[in-house]
């Protein structure tokens, strides 16, 4: 029977998704910055 890697913890699938998740967001962030012309501190009203 083979050993079946988990889907939590420190996981090369957990690293790969939140790495991907990380550059989705990034990226989303810095797009709407383009759009609106505001940082993201400006947006949420922190400056």
């Amino acid at each position: 029977m083979e050993q079946q890697e988990g889907k939590f913890g420190f996981t090369k699938f957990a690293e790969d998704w939140n790495g991907r998740l990380a550059m989705l967001g990034f990226v989303i962030a810095l797009a709407t910055e383009l759009l609106t012309g505001k940082g993201i501190l400006a947006q949420l009203g922190l400056m």
